[in-house]
């Protein structure tokens, strides 16, 4: 993302969403790395808004996870920890392999087309090479439309949650060399099976595309934290054990 593409419009109605938008996608596509300080009047220069609509934005965006106030140093972008990262695809295997399920299950025609859409734009951006953000903006896409099709609002909004810190990670898991073909392949596979109506291998996929974006996103972390890397994402696994049964 290009330091021009921060400039926000001034409406007044929208100013403090609009604001939220741009440092969100800033932080998603990398503009912003982890751990890096968030300072008012850059920002300021960089959207050019007033410092309240950049205060009102980083509240919101440290309420989602992605910004962490840090005593006597402010506002910086979040950093997930190898930790904190399997706890979340723990978790994150059992919401949305379920979600996966009953979107399979109830197969609404007007989100089942809408996600392999979604699935054909993420396919698309990854042919084009068109840079994280691009990749992040549709990826993120094809999820929210998983969500819905679910039809659980309770799942939908702790998936929300959780997804919101799940972006801090994604370019993370991408960057790993082969992995980008692979999650086109694996989101294919999700969106193939829930509009064959299909709600076993659609559970099925999900999983494993969770348990590969784990496996890809811890190893960087934890070589990044100096532990030795982990073979696949045990929580996530040990979590759809719990689920499946011995």
């Amino acid at each position: 993302m290009q330091d021009a593409d921060l400039r926000v419009a001034r409406h007044p109605a929208t100013l403090r969403v609009l604001v939220e938008g741009r440092l969100r996608e800033a932080i998603a596509g990398g503009r912003f790395r982890p751990g890096q300080r968030l300072i008012e009047r850059e920002l300021c220069a960089l959207t050019g808004v007033g410092r309240t609509s950049i205060r009102e934005a980083l509240r919101q965006l440290e309420a989602e996870g992605l910004v962490t106030v840090v005593p006597h140093r402010g506002p910086t972008v979040s950093v997930v920890t190898a930790a904190e990262a399997r706890e979340i695809y723990a978790v994150r295997v059992l919401l949305e392999g379920y979600a996966g399920r009953e979107f399979a299950r109830r197969r609404p025609a007007r989100e089942v087309a809408a996600l392999e859409r979604d699935a054909a734009r993420f396919a698309q951006a990854a042919r084009d090479e068109a840079g994280a953000a691009a990749l992040i903006a549709a990826k993120t896409a094809f999820y929210a439309t998983l969500m819905r099709g679910c039809g659980n609002a309770v799942a939908m909004g702790m998936l929300s949650t959780l997804h919101n810190r799940i972006t801090l990670l994604r370019v993370t898991s991408m960057g790993r060399p082969g992995r980008l073909a692979r999650s086109v392949e694996e989101v294919r596979a999700i969106a193939r099976a829930i509009a064959e109506g299909d709600p076993e291998a659609a559970e099925a996929a999900c999983v494993a595309h969770i348990e590969r974006a784990a496996a890809a996103a811890l190893a960087v972390l934890e070589e990044g934290e100096g532990a030795p890397a982990a073979q696949g994402a045990p929580a996530a696994q040990g979590a759809l054990a719990a689920r499946r049964g011995p």
